[in-house]
């Protein structure tokens, strides 16, 4: 049963997402397409970049992601509080390096028309900056922008209209660090796992792949999409009501890259992934040696540090790390956070508990030594 967006992705329950989304045509987003024997292995790039600067401008960020040939995967956590705390100048200066925004908001970011508005005006002004106040750390309207941009360069590179993307998004909560670790690792690995990448920093347009060159000291080059050639009356009449008034790609691709989530291996900075990096990258290696489907691999009879503090059965993780999205429905977690989910939205299950159970519930040693004393 489909289920509203706004049950879908709950703050209150929880901010962080996986959302992926699926290209609705036959051709391929990027890569090879068969089909048509053309190339948009370019394209990749244009949905890497945009990733990231939108994330300059909401207050989302971004922990992992994974552009591939017709989807891609992004794990984000939203900050609402971050949004709640910025001015009406700062919410307007963000929303209009998206939007051109109605007439009175331009006058309102001139200062000399600013002195003469009255207060009515000025009052109007405040409703509409709590209005995108709310949409700045709203996921839906980051997905929006980020697959309408996308949307109109592809179809203008294809010479093409109409849609370009599923109509729906999927989303999943992540409720606790056992779910987040998971589903950070089964994004990264997606190109391993497809056949499209032998290893880590050959998993192009990944955020794995970023983090490895950013140690190596490279910093990430953007690549914008062309610029589309200015619409006609009548096509963006018909544009208006998916996407009103969107700045065209050369406003766009001016945009600052953010960078992606830290990790802070003490979980006291709520602004970052509350593991380690080494010991992640440790982990996403040691999972890609042994999925990757043309090497037979082994499970090393020493478990990655992070799954044995996180009380996770390392030998599971790994045997569903080629199913998890399939596996988990709108939420993945701990079985017992499943149930507090479920209590909250009034259901009597959600899906993917028995694989909860197998992977993500052994207690950790240090809490049965606890229990034990």
């Amino acid at each position: 049963m489909t289920r509203p967006r706004s049950a879908l992705v709950s703050l209150s329950d929880t901010p962080w997402y996986h959302v992926v989304n699926r290209c609705v045509r036959r051709a391929f987003l990027c890569g090879h397409d068969a089909h048509s024997g053309c190339s948009f292995e370019h394209r990749r790039a244009w949905v890497e970049t945009r990733i990231r600067e939108l994330a300059s401008v909401f207050a989302i960020d971004v922990a992992a992601y994974a552009v591939m040939s017709n989807h891609y995967h992004i794990v984000v956590r939203v900050d609402a509080p971050r949004a709640q705390g910025w001015d009406d100048d700062e919410v307007l200066r963000r929303w209009t390096q998206l939007f051109t925004g109605p007439l009175l908001v331009q006058h309102y970011l001139q200062p000399a028309q600013r002195a003469l508005m009255g207060q009515a005006q000025l009052a109007q002004v405040q409703e509409l900056a709590a209005t995108y106040r709310a949409r700045l750390h709203d996921l839906s309207w980051y997905m929006r922008v980020l697959n309408e941009s996308i949307a109109r360069q592809a179809n203008a590179e294809d010479g093409v209209r109409g849609r370009f993307w599923e109509g729906r998004f999927k989303s999943q909560a992540l409720l606790d660090e056992q779910a987040l670790l998971a589903v950070m690792a089964y994004v990264d690995l997606n190109p391993v796992r497809a056949g499209m990448a032998e290893d880590l920093e050959g998993s192009a347009h990944t955020s794995i792949a970023a983090r490895l060159a950013e140690l190596r000291g490279e910093a990430f080059v953007p690549m914008a999409a062309p610029t589309v050639p200015a619409t006609t009356p009548t096509q963006a009449k018909q544009g208006a009501a998916a996407m009103p008034r969107l700045l065209p790609e050369a406003a766009l691709a001016a945009l600052p890259e953010a960078p992606l989530m830290p990790f802070d291996p003490t979980a006291r900075f709520i602004q970052a992934v509350p593991f380690g990096l080494q010991e992640y990258l440790e982990l996403v290696d040691s999972v890609g040696r042994c999925v990757h489907p043309a090497k037979c691999g082994a499970i090393s009879v020493q478990a990655p540090p992070i799954l044995q503090r996180l009380g996770m059965d390392a030998e599971a993780f790994i045997a569903c790390a080629d199913t998890f999205f399939r596996t988990f429905a709108h939420a993945v977690g701990t079985p017992a956070s499943l149930v507090q989910l479920a209590a909250a939205r009034q259901c009597r299950a959600l899906r993917g508990m028995a694989l909860a159970r197998r992977v993500l519930q052994r207690q950790p040693d240090c809490d049965k030594g606890r229990a034990a004393a």
